[in-house]
């Protein structure tokens, strides 16, 4: 029962450890959308809770990256966003009863999941820094806290440490989150427009990042680190619940993800346990606290260091293939494009090396 579930210190710091990705994103839709807060979080704490039921080892939830970059930045209003999340789910779930990602898998080289992997090491730390900046002093503060929990002889709950001290000096500051309650979950049934819109602009960026950071980085991850193997074909169709109910709903499109693997392991998540600790934490602030204002309370230098932390983990498994120089490649191209268009890129190459290998 204990390699399932474990309910303790160690657990509960690597069940906050992906907040540092989690929480500006689905604060920023909340506040340039007309979506709720507290609907968002309801969802994402019911399917952390149930993906870790279901998986029994830590597993991501995360918002869908591409989604919510096109959406803070205005191009997506409510109903398409609920459109692409729909779609997108609908379109999972297809990969996973056709088995599809099983040959995009077979025609996937390794070197192009870790190049992905690279490419969200150093996206992270892009994030992390541009955290930093605006609080350096307390994210020098908070990277010497999870440095001695290193050196350190005891169980390593710095991630707990420096959210707390975040809370305090937030607290200290604004005053303690104001009271507001969620109201109840709505259905949206967006109209052919807004299913258009929300597929062109949402789900067709948001495809390949899913498929290669999503599916393919995440269960290569998982065997890296917990050394258990987990099919594709059960990522793909856990996600496309997640986002189908999430979205017809009120909620935001929602996926697994290699740097929320990351963040959970760094700080000391194992088993399935760390995924219903960190549900139960976002249900209480989607039933009481979830307010715009609340990213204000947790400082950014927190966040930077959590993040700064979460890249190195990750870093640590992008180097494991033979050939670095097309996972730099992939990671860079990334870097300065996007995921999608990297994964696209490279995934045409390797197709066009291979043949030219075999011709020869």
């Amino acid at each position: 029962m204990e390699k399932n579930f474990r309910f303790n210190l160690e657990e509960a710091a690597g069940a906050i450890g992906d907040y540092g990705t989690l929480l500006p994103i689905i604060v920023g839709v909340a506040v340039v959308t007309d979506i709720s807060l507290s609907t968002i979080l309801f969802f994402f704490g019911l399917s952390y809770i149930a993906t870790g039921i279901y998986y029994k080892l830590p597993m991501p939830v995360e918002p869908m990256k591409a989604i919510g970059a096109v959406a803070i930045g205005g191009a997506l209003t409510s109903g398409e966003i609920a459109g692409a999340g729909i779609l997108m789910g609908m379109i999972l779930l297809l990969a996973g009863r056709f088995n599809a990602v099983k040959y995009i898998k077979k025609h996937v080289s390794q070197w192009l999941i870790r190049g992905i992997q690279f490419a969200l090491t150093l996206i992270l730390i892009e994030t992390a820094l541009s955290f930093l900046i605006e609080d350096w002093l307390v994210g020098l503060i908070s990277i010497l806290i999870i440095i001695g929990f290193y050196f350190l002889k005891v169980t390593d709950i710095s991630s707990l440490v420096v959210f707390g001290l975040g809370l305090i000096i937030g607290i200290y500051y604004f005053g303690l989150p104001p009271l507001s309650f969620m109201s109840v979950p709505e259905i949206i049934l967006p109209e052919i427009g807004e299913l258009v819109t929300g597929f062109w602009l949402g789900t067709l960026p948001q495809l390949p990042l899913t498929l290669g950071n999503a599916v393919l980085a995440t269960s290569l991850l998982i065997s890296d680190l917990l050394d258990r193997k987990v099919p594709e074909k059960k990522l793909v169709t856990s996600m496309g619940i997640m986002c189908i109910v999430s979205s017809t709903l009120g909620g935001f499109p929602m996926c697994h993800g290699a740097g929320g693997l990351a963040a959970q392991y760094r700080f000391g998540a194992r088993t399935g346990g760390s995924n219903i600790i960190s549900g139960f934490i976002l249900l209480v602030i989607a039933f009481f606290f979830a307010s715009p204002v609340l990213l204000e309370i947790i400082p950014f230098g927190v966040l930077g260091a959590m993040l700064v932390f979460t890249a190195l983990q990750m870093f640590q498994s992008a180097i494991q293939t033979d050939n670095k120089v097309l996972m730099i490649a992939t990671g860079v191209i990334a870097f300065f494009s996007n995921i999608a268009i990297s994964f696209i890129i490279m995934m045409i190459f390797d197709l066009i090396l291979k043949q030219t290998k075999a011709k020869d």
